[in-house]
């Protein structure tokens, strides 16, 4: 009978230790990161012999990223694949990769993530959210239906933002611009009816959603840099053992490494690939562009201001920004 009873229990700890991670994302199925991350969550079934499996809702049939996260609150979800723009309300000093003008080509990107990429992971962490390596989804640039040169020209603009970020309202609105919000699943509708005429999105976002198909003009200055990131509810990963834990970090940071890399290369291929289908680069007022970054500035300061972030994360960018600056300066004088 102790038998019977012994085996039961193991059973039973057996299938209460086995965990669905439900996770769901905007990104259409089809995609060579969505392989890829297939692939790894694959390996993470096998690795943990089916202790710890996922299951994965493609192309939005979740709703976007706020959405997202609400699910993720009750429980119905364990973690989308998120722009980090949706998680400030976890970690407000994430959006520091995020403000208007503050890098200027790859390299000074690579140089600041290489030394605060850990300290955003660190900060959600302390905040609930479990996150692994960071994954570029590159410099977003102006897409629209007219040409947009100057920001008076902008300011004319029926200019699309995310539905439910106060932040990036914040930082448009700095611009003299009234944006228009919507839940980034409607945007394609938007740009068919005419809501909106102008959206700043990475060229990868842009043809992956086929927003590319309803803008004529790319206005060639990359204004804001964006990325996102595989996050976990802390509570549904905590329940799992120390070691599925760590099989589970291991996979997936190496997994968002390899699609972090990979999508450096897709949206150099995608900017081509979107003047190559018809649109017409459009080289911005280069005698405005100082007025440009002086306003980017003061709305860094307006949010640091308003504690919406903090001014030791805007520092330490700066400060970051400032040396790989000056590195950059040597190497060409040399």
């Amino acid at each position: 009978m102790s038998l019977v009873i012994l085996s039961l229990g193991m059973v039973m700890s057996s299938s209460l230790a086995a965990k669905t991670l439900k996770i769901a994302t905007v990104s259409p199925d089809g995609l060579g990161s969505m392989k890829k991350m297939r692939d790894g969550m694959k390996e993470v079934a096998k690795l943990t012999e089916g202790r710890v499996k996922f299951k994965i809702y493609p192309g939005g049939v979740q709703g976007d990223d706020f959405t997202v996260l609400r699910k993720m609150r009750v429980g119905q979800l364990h973690g989308g694949i998120l722009m980090a723009s949706a998680l400030t309300r976890f970690y407000p000093d994430l959006q520091v990769y995020n403000l208007p003008l503050q890098f200027r080509n790859r390299d000074e990107v690579d140089y600041v993530r290489e030394r605060m990429d850990q300290r955003i992971i660190d900060g959600l962490y302390d905040n609930g959210v479990v996150s692994f390596s960071l994954t570029d989804m590159g410099f977003a640039y102006l897409l629209s239906k007219h040409p947009v040169r100057s920001i008076e020209e902008l300011r004319n603009s029926k200019m699309w933002i995310p539905d439910g970020d106060p932040i990036a309202a914040k930082q448009i609105q700095s611009f003299g611009i009234s944006p228009i919000p919507l839940p980034i699943v409607d945007v394609l509708a938007g740009l068919q009816t005419g809501l909106i005429d102008v959206v700043m999105v990475p060229p990868m976002v842009a043809l992956a959603l086929q927003w590319h198909n309803h803008v004529e003009y790319l206005t060639d200055i990359p204004l804001m840099y964006i990325y996102s990131m595989l996050s976990l509810d802390k509570k549904a990963f905590s329940a799992l053992s120390r070691e599925d834990q760590g099989t589970v970090r291991n996979v997936m940071d190496r997994v968002f490494k390899e699609i972090d890399a990979d999508n450096r290369a897709d949206n150099e291929k995608a900017y081509d690939a979107l003047i190559s289908q018809g649109l017409t680069k459009i080289e911005p007022d280069y005698s405005e562009l100082d007025m440009w970054r002086a306003i980017a500035e003061t709305s860094v300061n307006v949010l640091v201001a308003e504690k919406e972030l903090s001014l030791e994360s805007v520092e330490i960018l700066r400060k970051h920004l400032s040396t790989v600056r000056a590195n950059s300066t040597e190497k060409s004088g040399e």
